[in-house]
């Protein structure tokens, strides 16, 4: 049987991971596959630039087009990243009759219904494990290994520089800029880091998460994001005393006012696993009705953690090209009509426990007033802490945890406490996940 061709579009990080794996493992991956896969052609962005892998009896072009339109290829694997000539790229392979292997978050959370609809009008495949998560295959687990259970949530450290920031800060005491200039040159983080530090990256992968485990559309800007930079030494200080760690999480929910899909930091009890997860690693826990909890932990990046998934995902093209469409596993898990519109709450509606710090005058009265509010605002404290002098009319740091309360009813009390003249500073609120 021929070769299967692939046309690869991309030779950095994850491009020449990716070709490293496929070389060096090629007997291994032909057994599994039933064919041996070769890449024939490949775009770069630059022609005169030494490779760190083996390009021989690899055509390269700086078109992407050109590998996109070549009748010989087979499966266009796409590596660029982004949602501009990534998306062209995809619907052109999509329209000249080619399975696509993507490992591209944001394309897939911003357009993966309108790319998921023409493959499937033309009976092709686009796989998109490496999207998430890197070499953990959360998406193969949630769409197959769990397809018996109903979802019932699931949790994610799915950004790797928010958490290696959280971990410096919390196990050597450095602010969130000294931590973010290391993970810059270490290459954890980009020159511009808003996408990581603010949410977002972690947003684009929540929303395939939630999509395949709730059978919804990918719903990108539905999602409450929030990233890191609000967290402080003291936050992480504080919430180690009380037995909490802090990490930035992307949590999909399903209750019975619709689905919850929000990325935020977040107070995790120090005893839980998911707690425990360090450094640049990622790591997801789901909850399934049949089988309960499970976890799933490795390298969310890097070049052969996401060259892994890469591969995987054009093992599973290969082994389904002969196959009938309409018995392949389903883009989202679901089939195109089993889609439901289930309602994305609004994240003021999302109950949670929330942490609290705020620094307030020392003076009689003052803690009664804030307890007022709360009372009135029908949100019970769970534990109070005062930090700092105790000398009347000096500054102190006042820390709570709160019984659950929703979302609106926790903004509106802290507005009204922030206009009490003993508050001197914004109130910092940052939720309290049990995941139990």
């Amino acid at each position: 049987m021929n070769a299967v061709k692939i046309g690869l579009i991309g030779l950095g990080t994850v491009g020449a991971g990716t070709l490293e794996i496929l070389q060096r493992n090629s007997r291994d991956i032909a057994g599994r596959a039933g064919r041996d896969i070769r890449v024939t052609r490949a775009a770069v962005q630059n022609l005169a630039k030494q490779r760190m892998v083996d390009t021989t009896g690899i055509e390269l072009t700086d078109d992407p087009m050109q590998v996109v339109n070549d009748p010989d290829i087979d499966i266009v694997v796409e590596l660029i990243g982004g949602d501009g000539i990534a998306r062209e790229v995809v619907l052109r392979a999509i329209e000249n009759g080619k399975h696509v292997v993507t490992a591209n978050k944001a394309l897939i959370a911003l357009h993966g219904n309108h790319i998921f609809e023409k493959a499937q009008e033309k009976g092709l495949m686009v796989a998109f494990e490496a999207a998430v998560a890197g070499g953990i295959p959360i998406i193969k687990s949630l769409r197959e290994g769990l397809s018996a259970n109903r979802i019932q949530w699931l949790a994610g450290i799915i950004n790797g520089t928010c958490n290696y920031i959280l971990t410096r800060m919390e196990q050597d005491g450095l602010d969130f800029s000294e931590v973010l200039k290391e993970a810059q040159s270490l290459g954890y983080a980009e020159a511009d880091p808003t996408f990581d530090i603010e949410g977002i990256d972690a947003a684009h992968k929540l929303t395939i998460l939630a999509s395949i485990a709730f059978g919804i559309p990918l719903q990108f800007d539905k999602v409450y994001v929030e990233g890191i930079t609000g967290v402080t030494i003291d936050d992480i200080r504080y919430a180690g005393e009380l037995g909490f760690r802090i990490k930035h999480l992307g949590i999909a929910r399903r209750n019975q006012d619709g689905i919850e899909l929000r990325v935020h930091p977040a107070l995790i009890p120090e005893q839980r696993l998911i707690a425990n997860v360090d450094g640049v690693m990622n790591a997801a826990l789901v909850m399934a009705d049949a089988v309960g909890p499970t976890l799933y932990y490795g390298a969310g990046a890097g070049a052969e953690p996401t060259g892994s998934a890469v591969v995987a995902d054009i093992v599973d093209v290969v082994r389904a090209l002969t196959s009938d469409p309409n018995n392949r596993v389903p883009h989202l898990a679901f089939q195109p009509g089993s889609l439901a519109a289930l309602p994305i709450m609004h994240i003021g509606q999302v109950e949670t426990a929330f942490y609290l710090r705020m620094s307030v005058i020392n003076r009689p009265g003052v803690l009664a007033a804030i307890t007022r509010i709360f009372g009135d605002s029908e949100i019970s404290i769970a534990t109070i802490l005062q930090k700092g002098h105790d000398a009347k009319g000096k500054e102190v740091t006042i820390i709570m945890l709160t019984q659950v309360t929703p979302g609106n009813y926790m903004s509106n009390a802290v507005e009204q406490i922030e206009k009490l003249d003993a508050v001197t500073s914004k109130i910092t609120a940052i939720r309290l996940e049990n995941l139990a």
